[in-house]
């Protein structure tokens, strides 16, 4: 493995990196993805099978123009003939009218229970009493303002006669010269006005009724004729003293409260202005209750024209007496051709449907990142030198890209099979509106995922936001959209959540099809985002601002929380400070520590002297230098805080295994998460190639190699794609890469037998861990981590990796820790002992066995009866011999090397079989086990005893 560095990796080598790693694995997920483009298909084609459905009632003869069999050439042959003459009222809409009917002018007149009286909210003592409503003997007033009173009477006088008189046999002609109105619903056009079939009576407006004032007439409404009743209501004119004061009246008169309910309502408002013989200047109050505001056009038109006509006329006779008159005859709509009915069902659900099949990108997004949070590839990255840069460019344009084709294919789709949601609105406003959303969801989606670490909390918080979103949206805020008296800055307020402004922008585009389907004309087009009533453009500047601002918060919590062990939150301040040195001189807070630690072991005094004399000088060959490094968890739920780490310093040069030998929990994990970044020192530091992990950990990562405790691999890419991802990180290129990672995957036994191209979700457990050592070391890496690096292995790839870490080290510090004695002993050219955070020995293995293991361990098994026999040898072996086990008949001792022979223990073995049967005996030297058995326990008794 001894392949060569190129120097830190630039930045368009590591976005080439992880581009690479990112394609592959989207390669490998071609199923999921296949599953997610699909839901937005089937529901397209859901939609479509429900419009085909609907459309195949609608075209059923009871839901088309009329039609007859009809001879009209007098011959007594019949033709089918089609028309208004032939329909019922549901058929008649879709009939061709060449030549609409005549309607009589009408005003809009209130509903009996709804009209204006003495109330608390209008207290005007010239109203009619409230009793009238019971009656339904109401009469519709009319509210009058100006300059000039008595002219505001004799025009108010002049708009309505003191009587009329309707015969049975009267006629629409004749029903023209009556003032008319009706409390119907107005249709949007007037080929068939409601208020002369709805059911609801016509009201003649006169300034007086009499008893005998209801009459029934004759309507020809399409192929039939409607008995209408036509009844009488008094105009009341009241004088008001100003324009506010008729002002405030209407709009008290038309809501109480939050109540729909229209109570106490005016039938119009004449302001006269300065009007006068010569002057004729009006402005004048009207409901326009029955036209949608929230559409793009008049669901109902306004009745208008008659009160208009009425003042105008009122004048007309002020100026030439009662005897001029300027009629107005009737209204009328243009020709029509025959129309189908149709009802555009992607353009009704679109808003709720749609507003699922986008957002569901956002949980898909934010698992792939928590993912790799969850799993820690994104910090197994980082330190293998993998930058922030990079990192979310890739990243973000990996995302971005991923969505683009999702979206690209649902408006494709939807337009190729016909959906007119697509088809009619502008696609440049549909790509600019769903350009930036998509872009808005991918920031919140960086932005949520630092707030996660669990994939499957993430999952169902995202589909909880997506179902969440749709509903509330279609079902919620969509009416309050549609609701002209809702204040416009709370609806601007709700759209400051993405997902309702997705749900507006969608609602938008719904409204523009539907209508533009029903009319027959165009959808949403960039001059429509003018009109005040389209939310498109609000919508649009609301998703860039936050698309940019969410962006940036996400990057900057990224950066404070979520990346490695975090920053400071004002780190973007330090590049006005002037960089530190690499090197410090010891501070004195760190000489007030020598006190403590002079009762350390001489081998550790000796190892901080030397960091401490390697720290003034300016240049060193060691690559880690360990000052006085401390870590301390705080005390949670009433226990104190733990000591992981008690001020350890070490230094290593190159080409120095370091093994670090302790019991679980001593906190060699502890250790190893400071050095690699994962967690601070709470003080000390230490330097790696010259560079402080407290501020220059950036940069470290270019040169560090690392094999955590636990294999943080990708389960669907393959041993190969691993080091060739982590090969292009560190640098290497072309042949040199192929030959790093052939070497890599030979040295740790993954090359042959098509191992090295299968995923790595189907290794087994030594697979991984050799994969992990192969990452670790590919890339010629100045310092490696090593923890635990031969857990699981089977004895001869055991053997194999020890070859390969042997190699490794001759120009590298590796600091490796590790269970195995053995593995210490062959590896490792210096050990230290790591006991309850501190280091309690160090040196290398022949070194730690002589200073720890000046004794022999004397062995020997005999019946029960003779044990006392094999104490009394011993003892005259040694006199200060320790015995360490007895079991039924077995018995060990220790014998102090400098008071025993091996020959006199060779000897008083063969005199003691001469007295009595020995099964077995042994004498062994000290190992290193047993060193470590030893100080391990030694340390932790005097932890207890302190």
């Amino acid at each position: 493995m001894a392949d060569t560095s190129h120097g830190p990796a630039s930045f368009w080598t590591q976005a080439d990196a992880l581009l690479r790693k990112n394609l592959t694995f989207q390669k490998r997920n071609i199923k999921t993805n296949i599953r997610l483009i699909a839901f937005p298909f089937v529901l397209c084609l859901l939609l479509v099978l429900i419009q085909a459905l609907v459309n195949h009632e609608l075209d059923k003869p009871e839901n088309k123009c009329g039609c007859s069999c009809v001879d009209t050439n007098g011959d007594g042959k019949c033709e089918k003939v089609c028309g208004l003459e032939f329909s019922d009222f549901d058929q008649a809409p879709t009939c061709p009218i060449t030549s609409p009917p005549e309607w009589p002018p009408l005003l809009q007149i209130p509903n009996p229970d709804q009209r204006a009286v003495i109330s608390d909210i209008i207290p005007y003592k010239d109203l009619p009493n409230e009793s009238c409503k019971k009656t339904g003997s109401c009469p519709v007033t009319l509210l009058l303002t100006g300059n000039n009173k008595s002219l505001g009477g004799i025009l108010a006088g002049n708009m309505f006669t003191s009587s009329f008189i309707l015969n049975s046999s009267s006629t629409l002609d004749e029903l023209t010269n009556s003032v008319l109105g009706s409390e119907s619903m107005p249709q949007q056009n007037n080929f068939l006005d409601p208020a002369f079939y709805s059911g609801l009576p016509i009201y003649n407006v006169q300034r007086q009724c009499t008893q005998n004032s209801t009459f029934s007439v004759q309507v020809p409404v399409a192929s039939t004729e409607v008995q209408e009743e036509v009844r009488c209501v008094q105009a009341l004119n009241l004088w008001r003293n100003s324009s506010a004061e008729v002002n405030n009246q209407l709009y008290k008169g038309y809501r109480k409260g939050n109540s729909e309910r229209k109570i106490n309502e005016i039938l119009a408002a004449y302001d006269f202005l300065n009007s006068n013989q010569n002057n004729f200047n009006m402005s004048i109050w009207y409901n326009s209750t029955f036209k949608n505001d929230s559409g793009n056009t008049a669901i109902g038109l306004l009745r208008v024209p008659r009160s208009v006509n009425l003042v105008s006329n009122a004048y007309l006779q002020f100026l030439k007496g009662p005897g001029t008159k300027m009629l107005f005859d009737f209204v009328k709509e243009m020709p029509k051709p025959g129309t189908e009915t149709r009802l555009d069902f992607s353009s009704l659900l679109g808003p709720l449907f749609f507003s699922w099949v986008i957002i569901q990108l956002f949980p898909v997004v934010l698992a792939s990142l928590v993912y790799e949070k969850q799993q820690r590839l994104r910090i197994m990255m980082k330190m293998h030198g993998l930058g922030d840069g990079p990192y979310w460019m890739i990243s973000y344009a990996y995302f971005f890209t991923i969505s683009s084709i999702y979206m690209l294919c649902f408006v494709a789709f939807g337009s190729a099979i016909g959906l007119k949601f697509f088809t009619l609105n502008d696609y440049s406003i549909q790509f600019v509106f769903y350009f930036i959303y998509i872009n808005l969801q991918i920031a919140l989606a960086f932005l949520a995922a630092a707030f996660f670490s669990n994939v499957k909390t993430a999952t169902v918080v995202g589909y909880i936001c997506v179902f969440g979103t749709g509903l509330l949206g279609g079902f919620l805020f969509e009416f309050f959209v549609e609701d002209t008296s809702f204040p416009r800055g709370w609806i601007i307020v709700f759209e400051l959540y993405p997902g309702f402004s997705l749900h507006r922008g969608l609602y938008e585009f719904a409204q523009y099809s539907f209508t533009g389907d029903y009319l027959g004309t165009d959808g949403m087009r960039w001059r429509d985002l003018n009109d005040s009533k389209n939310g498109m453009k609000e919508v649009l500047i609301i998703m860039t601002v936050e698309w940019l601002l969410v962006l940036f918060v996400a990057y900057y919590v990224d950066q404070v929380v979520a990346s490695g062990s975090g920053k400071s939150p004002l780190f973007f301040l330090q590049r006005f400070k002037k960089k530190r040195s690499s090197f410090r001189m010891p501070s004195l807070q760190r000489q007030e520590s020598k006190a403590f630690v002079q009762t350390d072991k001489p081998d550790v005094c000796q190892e901080r002297e030397k960091v401490e004399q390697l720290l003034l000088e300016s240049n060193t060959s060691h690559s880690i230098i360990c000052d006085d490094l401390k870590k301390v968890y705080p005390g949670r739920d009433g226990n104190p805080s733990k000591f992981a780490v008690r001020g350890l310093s070490l230094a290593l040069p190159r080409g120095e295994c370091f093994g670090m030998l302790g019991p679980n929990g001593a906190g060699k994990t502890s250790f190893i998460s400071m050095m690699i970044g994962l967690t601070k020192p709470t003080s000390g530091t230490a330097f790696i190639q010259g560079l402080d992990i407290q501020t220059y950990m950036d940069e470290i990562y270019t040169s560090m190699g690392v094999c955590p405790q636990h294999d943080l691999l990708w389960d669907t890419l393959t041993g190969r794609e691993h080091l060739l991802f982590y090969g292009r990180l560190k640098n290497l290129k072309g042949h040199s890469l192929t030959k790093a990672v052939e070497e890599s995957l030979k040295g740790v036994n993954l090359f042959h037998g098509g191992v090295a191209d299968k995923q790595a979700g189907k290794y087994s457990g030594g697979m991984k861990r050799r994969l992990s050592v192969a990452i670790s070391l590919i890339g010629d890496p100045k310092v490696v981590y090593m923890d635990e690096p031969s857990t699981g292995l089977d004895p001869a790839s055991r053997n194999s990796l020890w070859n390969v870490v042997k190699r490794a080290k001759q120009d590298r510090a590796i600091i490796l820790t590790t269970h195995s004695m053995e593995e210490a002993e062959i590896l490792c050219d210096r050990l230290g002992i790591f006991v309850d955070g501190s280091l309690q020995c160090i040196g290398n293995p022949k070194e730690l066995k002589g200073r720890y293991g000046g004794s022999y361990v004397f062995t020997m098994t005999t019946s029960a009866n003779h044990e006392e026999d094999v104490v009394n040898l011993v003892k005259g072996l040694s006199a200060n011999a320790n015995k360490i086990y007895h079991l039924s008949g077995t018995q060990k001792f220790e014998l102090p090397k400098h008071e025993v022979r091996i020959a006199d223990v060779f000897q008083a073995v063969e005199n003691a079989k001469s007295r009595f049967t020995v099964f077995a005996w042994g004498l062994a030297d000290t190992t290193l086990e047993d060193v470590f058995i030893k100080v391990a326990r030694g340390a932790q008794a005097f932890n207890i005893l302190s």
